[in-house]
Formats: structure tokens, C-alpha cells, sequence
């Protein structure tokens, strides 16, 4: 039974049963990431203390500048995943290509597979805005006792069994789901223990925000500026809010909870979209439905849609149904 205050291992050992795979790995699973997640935050927290701000001086495998704070969190949870011994494979957007993990007792014996982006908006940290963490985990397909390949890892989202982000903001927060609602616990610094403080968090159906970095209106598809041109016209309960923090897990928390819509089209400058696939998109499209949300790609359910890359991109809409519904008509004229 779901109880406000329950400490996050109450809530899983509560509701493992309501979990179709009830074995007690994934459990172990989100046990691992919270743990990396209270180390990475204790990080972020002192960030402007010690020497983790900044560039690290490489690029990513997408070329992007990676922050220190992005080299960190990378290796903390890769470290911590791996000590655990629960995995069979882990992806990250900041390595080139997947990571098999060997248990020395196992032998790939491991069902579960994890896709990560270790630390979302870490530009932001500099400037004391929040960021996060995306979580993503799948059965993997390939047989029990064999290395993990990239057919592991290049699964639809439909295939997920977990999903989640943590939020590092004016509080903690992890935000999960493994397919029975969606449901968020706040750290206790003085504690170090996550408790559960918003059970079956749910998007209302509509909102008054709308999300996109409206600096390249000019590069959008039509569809899509005449969308924002209907949010920003006065009629009924519009205008809408222009809310962009451009950290894509503090965006969709707050649209969750107030209700709104996250828009990151593709445009003539970046044709396929910017946002993973695998990394973000997949994980917060399951998170968007089991809260009663809805998550597109352009005209496609984002879960619906099969990777053929594990750093693919693609356009990306999510948020509450009544305006997701709205932005589909605006897209669909234009096909």
C-alpha cells in the first residue's frame, strides 16, 4: 500500500508484487541508482566550493562540451552499477558505445540493461540552476549468459520496465516508474534518506505553460510556430506562460506539476531534433503516460518508434493531453 512518508526501500519492497518480473533485481536496480544519485548531489550541492564547475576540456561522442560535473556523475553511476552487480550492460550519452558488465560470479547472467544520462542540463550548474539525472531500463533480449550487443540497448520504448529522473533543486527528488503510476520522493539531507512525498504524481489535463526555447522560432517547421502563436494569442485561458529553464528533467517536473507542455521540434538547423532517443526522450515519454500524459514525435508516439542508433535524435513533445492534442492538430496540417 502507497503511504506519504514511506522511505524509498519501503515503497519498493510494498510494491515489488505489483512489478510483472518480481525478482528482486530491480529492486536492487533503483536501490543502486539512488545511491549514486545521493553522491552525485552531495556534489552538485558543493559545487561552487570545490574544483567541479566548468568544462573538463573534452567532447562528448554527440561533440558537445562535457562539464566536469558531466564526467563525474558518469563515472559515479557506471561505478556504482557495476559494483552492484545487477546489470548486464550500461549505456550512457556521454560514451561512445555501450559498456558490458561481466559479474565475476555471474557470467552475464543479468537480465537488465540501463541507459543513462548521468547529469541532463549540466551547462546550468555554473549558474546555479537545476539539473538532473535520466534513468532508462529495459529486459535485455539477447540470451542469459552471453555478453549484452547493441540489439540489447536498441529496444522501443514500449519495451521499458523502468523509467525515472532525479531532480537536483531546491530539494532532491527521484521520480520513477516501473509501469503502476508514477511516484516522486524527496531527499532528506539531514538523513540521507529519500521519502515519499508525491505518490501517483499525475499531469493535469491541461495547463497554462508551454516550454521551448523560442530562440530559434525562426528555424521551426510552420506546424509548430503557429502553435506557439496560438499560446501566445489572448483568448479564453490563453496566453499561456513562456516557462523554459532549458534542463529538460526541472522543465518536465514542473509541467507535471502545474501542467503544461515541453516542445523541442526538430527545425532547419537540426533536422532529426536535438534530445536522445534513448536517453531522454523514451524515459520521460513512459513517465509522461503513466501520468497521464502524453509524449510525441512529431506525428509518432515516441515509445512507438524503433532506434536504429544509441545516440539517436529526434523531435520531441511532451506534457499535458489536452494541449499535446492541440499542438497535433497544428502539425498535422502541414502533413
Amino acid at each position: 500500500m502507497t503511504q506519504k512518508n514511506q522511505t524509498l526501500g519501503e515503497f519498493i519492497i510494498d510494491n515489488q508484487s505489483s512489478f510483472q518480473y518480481s525478482s528482486g533485481e530491480l529492486s536492487k536496480l533503483i536501490n543502486a541508482i539512488r545511491l549514486a544519485a545521493k553522491v552525485v548531489n552531495h556534489q552538485v550541492n558543493k559545487a561552487g566550493l570545490v574544483d567541479i564547475l566548468g568544462a573538463a576540456g573534452d567532447t562528448n561522442v554527440q561533440g558537445e562540451d562535457q562539464q566536469k560535473l558531466d564526467v563525474f556523475a558518469n563515472d559515479k553511476f557506471i561505478q556504482t552499477l557495476r559494483n552492484r552487480e545487477i546489470v548486464c550492460g550500461i549505456a550512457s550519452e556521454e560514451e561512445d558505445s555501450f559498456i558490458t558488465i561481466n559479474s565475476n560470479d555471474k557470467k552475464h547472467q543479468n537480465k537488465y540493461v540501463v541507459l543513462i544520462d548521468p547529469l541532463d542540463g549540466s551547462s546550468n550548474v555554473d549558474v546555479n540552476v537545476s539539473v538532473g539525472t535520466i534513468f532508462s531500463i529495459y529486459r535485455r533480449i539477447t540470451p542469459v549468459g552471453t555478453p549484452v550487443t547493441l540489439e540489447d540497448f536498441l529496444q522501443p520504448g514500449n519495451k521499458q520496465v523502468a523509467a525515472g529522473y532525479v531532480v537536483y533543486g531546491t530539494s532532491t527528488m527521484l521520480v520513477y516508474t516501473t509501469g503502476d503510476g508514477v511516484n516522486g520522493f524527496t531527499l532528506n539531507p539531514a538523513l540521507g534518506t529519500f521519502y515519499l512525498s508525491h505518490p501517483n504524481m499525475q499531469f493535469p489535463e491541461t495547463g497554462k505553460i508551454y516550454s521551448v526555447n523560442e530562440g530559434n522560432y525562426v528555424h521551426f517547421h510552420q506546424g509548430v510556430k503557429d502553435y506557439i502563436k496560438y499560446c501566445q494569442q489572448e483568448e479564453g485561458d490563453r496566453p499561456y506562460t513562456s516557462r523554459y529553464i532549458g534542463s529538460l528533467v526541472s522543465d518536465f517536473h514542473r509541467n507535471m506539476i502545474k501542467g503544461g507542455i515541453y516542445m523541442y521540434p526538430k527545425s532547419s538547423v537540426t533536422e532529426s531534433g536535438k534530445l536522445r532517443l534513448l536517453y531522454e526522450c523514451n524515459p520521460m515519454a513512459f513517465l509522461a503516460e503513466q501520468a497521464n500524459g502524453l509524449a510525441r514525435g512529431g506525428r509518432n508516439r515516441i515509445m512507438d518508434i524503433q532506434p536504429t542508433e544509441l545516440h539517436q535524435r529526434v523531435p520531441f513533445f511532451c506534457g499535458s493531453r489536452k494541449m499535446v492534442e492541440k499542438l497535433q492538430e497544428f502539425l498535422d496540417k502541414y502533413h
